[in-house]
């Protein structure tokens, strides 16, 4: 096994984080870090099967390492606390109260080490009527307002984007850009503090260029019938005669100007601006699009400034020429996967280790943070 501490790299070299087991943004969270150069130990839980990904290939687990210990045990607290002692940050994701319960909630964290960034991330945040409730991504983003606005049809369903614009976006990205400023405050200040990012704050915040849209007319406070949420035809998806799918995106006049040429729209191109006839210029692009495959069309648009894309799917997305050329996708250990980002030209990220296997790593981190309690841990076979 790679020993994560002995090949530093990324921008957060030497800053030491304690991620406490979960699923979903804290995790993501926590890779986001260590992907940065962060070195993550992950507190695993004996017996924890989480949504049932092998560890082995659950890649939010990358550039990390894990130790095994009992939460619910006095021993398991300890020793948690140990690593609290030599740690720069803390990620929890449990409902509000678990942690305090088990004895690792901020004042007892901040108790050993007061420069701790202590970081938490729930869905409906620490307050509030609905904090202990349960709840996913989709609930989230649905009271927020931010589900309702997706979807090409207003009198249809929204359009669920997967956990994307919910537990990551506007959870662990959140998450992550407090914890930094917190550290930075820390460290100029020698103060710790408790970082409360809720998935529903974060998701409300997404939205603020469409709510100053909505106050000023510009926005119609319902799906499918706006410039950027499917309504508008020349910012859209259209089938292709293969059933593939193409994406434009042709705002401005003069790539508007471009799409239409290329796409031999006649006419009917001048209802652009005409709001009414939308239905019929939409009609108009769609069987046009319907004519030729994907690939054909791609060719078509290929290095003009027309904002067409082909609509591609997980598997083929690591082939596009240019993503290839970027190196956005990189393969380790026989899987491919999304490269660390953002880049930096001085301190790059990369893919150091895969997936920290449960309670693989208590010896290195042991000696690695100076936390000699952890040499007697709990062991279970790796799986």
């Amino acid at each position: 096994m790679t020993d994560a501490a002995a090949t530093p790299t990324g921008p957060l070299d030497g800053v030491r984080v304690v991620e406490l087991a979960g699923i979903g943004p804290g995790p993501f969270a926590a890779m986001l870090l260590a992907d940065l150069g962060a070195d993550v130990v992950r507190v695993d839980r004996p017996g924890d099967v989480g949504l049932g990904v092998d560890p082995a290939r659950d890649l939010t687990n990358r550039n990390k390492r894990s130790v095994l210990l009992d939460l619910k045990t006095e021993d398991g607290r300890r020793r948690v606390l140990d690593l609290v002692d030599r740690a720069d940050v803390l990620i929890e994701g449990y409902r509000p109260g678990v942690a305090e319960r088990l004895g690792v909630g901020p004042e007892d964290c901040h108790a050993r080490n007061p420069r701790l960034i202590y970081g938490r991330i729930t869905g409906w945040g620490q307050a509030g009527p609905l904090a202990r409730a349960a709840g996913h991504d989709i609930d989230y983003i649905a009271v927020t307002g931010t589900l309702g606005m997706l979807g090409p049809d207003s009198d249809g369903p929204p359009t669920v984007p997967a956990n994307l614009v919910g537990d990551y976006a506007g959870g662990s990205l959140y998450l992550v850009i407090g914890v930094l400023a917190a550290l930075r405050h820390a460290r100029e200040h020698g103060e710790g503090q408790v970082v409360d990012a809720a998935i529903v704050d974060g998701a409300a915040h997404l939205t603020t260029f469409i709510h100053g849209l909505l106050a000023s007319g510009a926005w119609q406070d319902r799906r499918g019938v706006n410039l950027l949420d499917g309504g508008c035809p020349f910012y859209g998806t259209y089938p292709t005669s293969d059933g593939e799918y193409l994406a434009v995106g042709a705002l401005e006049q003069r790539f508007y100007d471009e799409f239409v040429r290329l796409l031999d729209l006649g006419e009917i191109a001048s209802a652009r601006h005409d709001v009414g006839r939308w239905p019929e210029l939409r009609s108009a692009v769609a069987e046009r699009f319907r004519a030729r495959t994907r690939a054909e069309w791609t060719a078509v648009f290929e290095g003009t400034d027309a904002c067409v894309a082909p609509v591609l799917s997980l598997r083929e997305a690591p082939t596009h020429p240019h993503l290839a050329a970027r190196g956005t996708f990189v393969e380790y250990a026989g899987m491919v996967q999304p490269a660390p980002a953002p880049r930096f030209s001085a301190t790059p990220g990369a893919v150091r280790t895969g997936p920290a296997r449960p309670g693989a790593d208590a010896d290195e981190v042991a000696r690695d943070w100076a936390v000699p309690s952890l040499n007697s841990e709990i062991r279970e076979p790796c799986a």
